[in-house]
């Protein structure tokens, strides 16, 4: 039994520096996932709180088909995107599927031109608007696909594609001005 199963049995059993053990094995990580969602040190702060005391409070729940890893992950994401609906973000709706074809052909011809660091980019992602981050988060670093998108936010699917079209469009403008006063 791999040591995270060991702490996840012992979880159920009620001792309690599993919790810990496990607290300290997932904070970070599941940390930085809500940072990504939320843009926000307190808010993901409360949420890996909220999270972690939900995980452990259900912990009887998980059944194994996950790793504990996956499950958690589900839960922060989940109580991210709570935090940020609270904001009220604001999603722009796409006109019609020719709108979007037409955003899909100007932000595709922006990326071949242009590379960045890590870094860079996580920056830049800081000052996008709330529904163009959320967006893009989702998508790119979470794997989530634009339905999943649509049915966590409550929007339609062409809304998601529109913010990650226009996300990834405003993260290559902040990108480029910060490469042209840097450069």
């Amino acid at each position: 039994m791999d040591p995270t199963t060991q702490l996840v049995e012992a979880c159920k059993n009620g001792e309690s520096s599993a919790f810990e053990g496990l607290y300290n094995l997932y904070s970070k990580a599941m940390f930085n996932i809500s940072l990504r969602i939320t843009n926000d040190r307190e808010e993901s702060e409360d949420v890996l709180q909220e999270a972690f005391l939900s995980a452990f409070k259900n912990i009887n729940q998980f059944k194994g088909e996950s790793t504990f890893g996956s499950w958690l992950k589900r839960i922060v994401i989940n109580k991210s995107i709570d935090a940020v609906k609270k904001r009220k973000l604001k999603f722009t709706e796409v006109e019609s599927i020719e709108a979007l074809n037409i955003l899909e052909e100007e932000t595709g011809n922006d990326e071949i031109q242009i590379s960045y660091t890590i870094e860079a980019v996580t920056k830049a992602i800081q000052f996008l608007p709330d529904g163009f981050r959320t967006v893009l988060t989702l998508y790119l670093f979470e794997d989530y696909s634009h339905k999943e998108i649509a049915e966590k936010l409550n929007i339609s699917e062409n809304t998601s594609k529109t913010q990650y079209l226009r996300a990834k469009k405003r993260l290559i403008e902040i990108l480029s001005a910060v490469k042209e006063d840097v450069g």
